[in-house]
């Protein structure tokens, strides 16, 4: 199965699940800025652990491996991530639990439906998107892919982008002289 098909097969089981998600990482920079290829799906995810039980049922095995449900459990509980893998194909999917930090509520608040791959898919905003690829481009020790990601899509969406909104998130997150840089670069 391409990594389209399971990224479909995902947001449908999401939404017949009644679980809130949006879809983040290198697809959404794709998304609004330079397409790249990418080795997972990045969704997060408000969910509980019994709505992740239930979305486990969506992909059973062989086809599909799926942490165990007391690792989803304990997952949900430390709001960390679980993973599915398509054995078939190798795609995997990580599902980042929502956490209660300022940025990851104001993100998903701000989420959008967009048509992709002929399905509606709830994606980051454009801004949220950059914020998270500076902030990403910071923890992993100054990602030159991450902020490249983050210039991208700046520079395909600059019309549109809220610039009040990045650079408030952007001091707020620590991510500062990476946005300084990001619109020296862009100029």
């Amino acid at each position: 199965m391409p990594q389209q098909e399971l990224l479909i097969k995902v947001a449908a089981a999401l939404g017949t699940k009644g679980i809130p998600y949006m879809l983040t990482g290198s697809i959404a920079s794709s998304l609004y800025g330079e397409p790249r290829l990418t080795h997972d799906i990045d969704v997060i995810v408000q969910v509980t652990a019994e709505s992740a039980i239930k979305l486990a049922i969506s992909f059973p095995k062989p086809r599909y491996y799926l942490d165990e449900a007391q690792s989803i459990v304990d997952m949900v509980r430390e709001a960390s991530m679980f993973n599915l893998i398509d054995t078939e194909s190798g795609d995997e999917v990580d599902f980042w639990i929502l956490t209660d930090s300022s940025f990851d509520r104001e993100r998903f608040r701000r989420r959008v439906q967009v048509a992709v791959f002929g399905t509606s898919i709830w994606v980051p905003s454009p801004e949220d998107v950059i914020l998270s690829k500076l902030s990403w481009s910071i923890l992993a020790g100054g990602s030159e892919k991450q902020f490249r990601d983050a210039l991208r899509v700046f520079e395909v969406q600059h019309a549109k982008l809220d610039l009040a909104y990045l650079e408030k998130w952007a001091l707020h997150l620590g991510a500062t002289d990476l946005w300084r840089r990001l619109l020296a670069e862009a100029s």
